[in-house]
């Protein structure tokens, strides 16, 4: 795999991570799903879920095995998260890294072709993703309603312009 190709995402959703249906995710074949927790599902200022998370964690959980990899250190936090959604995690995965992606492959039992890597981050997620040879899938940041007058996402702009210098392709391939 070529370095280009380690910043392209399968699959670019133009929206939030509520915007993968298990239609979707049953198109490409996936059997698990490894998420990214801050502003993948919640803003990173807050520590519960909301409904529309929690609905969307149900219907997913029918058909595809879910895995939550942070790389926030704060056990509090993402472990309320995740027990609030009734899902096994790893904090502090330092990802690119590809340790604690691959320990929740091996707790879902499945190989990584069959796992979809879904974050809203580059040069962490689908990174990460793509050097285990999974399917991986960008989706848009979830931002705290009180922050988005004043945060444009600017690391996210930085690692798209980057990656499209080194030929990835990231206004391509979106799916609505």
């Amino acid at each position: 795999m070529t370095r280009n190709h380690l910043l392209q995402p399968n699959l670019i959703l133009a929206g939030s991570v509520l915007t993968l249906t298990s239609e979707v995710i049953q198109q490409y074949g996936l059997k698990g799903l490894v998420l990214d927790v801050d502003e993948t599902l919640v803003p990173m200022t807050t520590s519960s879920t909301f409904p529309e998370l929690q609905a969307w964690v149900e219907e997913i959980r029918i058909c595809t095995a879910l895995w939550l990899v942070s790389n926030n250190l704060s056990e509090s936090r993402i472990g309320g998260i995740a027990r609030s959604l009734d899902l096994p995690y790893y904090l502090g995965a330092a990802k690119p890294s590809r340790r604690k992606i691959r320990a929740a492959l091996q707790g879902m039992n499945l190989p990584a072709h069959q796992v979809g890597m879904v974050g809203d981050r580059l040069f962490t997620d689908v990174l990460a993703g793509n050097r285990l040879g999974m399917f991986t899938i960008l989706v848009e940041p979830i931002i705290h309603p009180d922050f988005t007058a004043i945060r444009s996402h600017p690391v996210r702009n930085i690692e798209v312009w980057i990656s499209e210098i080194l030929g990835a392709s990231i206004n391509g391939k979106k799916h609505r």
